[in-house]
């Protein structure tokens, strides 16, 4: 799926001169542009995460660190090391340019050659990125239909006494790593989970069966030994994980849900999750339900609470997962909890209406959407 926003590119060149003169030829082309005088800045800025640029132009030739060792510095971080990256220098010589391109940097651009000229350069290569991308999206896409694995159910749980619905969007309709799942144990206990694998499409969803798997076996050993401890639970997937020489690297937030069909109570444990968002019918308030614990993975001591929340008739309970909250403006990347939280209250008003609610607030501004999406709703009849 080819992107149409502006491309966004960092110019990083100690010459202040040449640099706001690129500058003003890169913007009049359409590009969202952002300058570094310094490798050093360049790195800090990026750091901040307010600007992820689709492209680098970096001079080779600057005091301190020069190019070379700013493109290792980038390569060293998972974060920044697959940005196309590319030179610019005065040089020609044939040694300086195979030693840059053992970097990885995809091109070199020399100094003297028109500024036109430059920016057709970094379109055409932004272009040929882009293709590149569209195909190797098409080959996971065609990859995860023929496993048939799948790591989002295909429907609703039937509970009784309520009514459960859920949504989900993956980023560029490439399967990431937010994961969901209802296990149903008996007809008075069912388990909901909702997942988010820390990492971006395809290398996330890889991830996603493995803690499913862990998940899984957890809550069908608790329900062997009739221990419906949400906290408990958590505690044995977290401990697992860190053991684990697969995923022991990997993070996740998880959001752990027990319903309980006899008493109309719901249990309620998370691991670095997003606060739940907890409507009340009678006082028309939408209030968040947080956790304490720490994200699945990161020590073995997770620190895992638990919270009762108990439904009246018309209440309602939000699971959701970071990709609802988060968009794009012209700064870049935000994230909005409160903004989010306002947005589903007029929503609140009627009766159930959640097929409604995901057609007309969430499938909207495609553009926007800057990862997976995922949302639970329980509604309490």
């Amino acid at each position: 799926m080819t992107d149409h926003k502006p491309k966004q590119i960092l110019l990083v060149d100690d010459d202040q001169l040449f640099l706001k003169l690129i500058e003003r030829v890169f913007k009049k082309s359409g590009f969202v542009v952002r300058l570094a005088p310094s490798a050093e800045a360049a790195i800090e800025f990026l750091r901040t995460k307010e600007f992820r640029p689709d492209i680098i132009l970096s001079d080779y030739l600057m005091l301190k660190m020069n190019g070379f060792e700013f493109r290792r510095n980038l390569m060293n971080d998972a974060d920044f090391k697959d940005i196309p990256f590319v030179f610019l220098t005065f040089f020609s010589d044939s040694d300086l340019m195979e030693k840059g391109l053992d970097l990885q940097a995809i091109d070199y651009v020399i100094k003297d050659t028109p500024i036109n000229v430059i920016v057709s350069k970094v379109n055409n290569i932004l272009f040929a990125v882009d293709k590149q991308r569209e195909l190797s999206e098409i080959e996971v896409r065609k990859a995860a239909k023929s496993l048939n694995i799948k790591s989002i159910p295909v429907k609703s749980p039937v509970i009784d006494g309520f009514s459960v619905d859920f949504w989900h969007m993956a980023y560029h309709d490439i399967p990431g790593g937010d994961f969901i799942d209802f296990i149903k144990v008996n007809e008075r206990y069912h388990f909901i989970v909702l997942g988010d694998i820390m990492g971006k499409k395809w290398m996330a969803w890889f991830f996603t069966f493995g803690f499913l798997s862990y998940v899984r076996s957890a809550v069908r050993f608790a329900a062997f030994n009739q221990e419906y401890s949400t906290a408990r639970i958590m505690e044995q997937v977290n401990s697992i994980i860190c053991f684990d020489e697969v995923l022991k690297d990997i993070l996740s937030s998880l959001s752990l849900l027990l319903i309980d069909a006899e008493t109309g109570k719901i249990t309620y444990s998370g691991a670095g999750d997003l606060p739940l968002l907890h409507y009340d019918h009678v006082t028309g308030e939408l209030a968040s339900v947080s956790s304490s614990g720490l994200l699945l993975g990161l020590f073995e001591e997770g620190d895992y609470s638990e919270r009762e929340i108990a439904l009246k008739p018309g209440d309602r309970l939000f699971v959701f997962t970071d990709g609802m909250i988060d968009f794009v403006d012209a700064t870049g990347k935000k994230s909005d909890y409160n903004q989010f939280s306002k947005t589903l209250k007029p929503f609140m008003e009627k009766e159930n209406n959640f097929t409604q609610l995901a057609q007309t607030l969430f499938a909207e501004n495609l553009n926007e959407q800057v990862d997976d999406r995922s949302i639970i709703s329980i509604y309490k009849n």
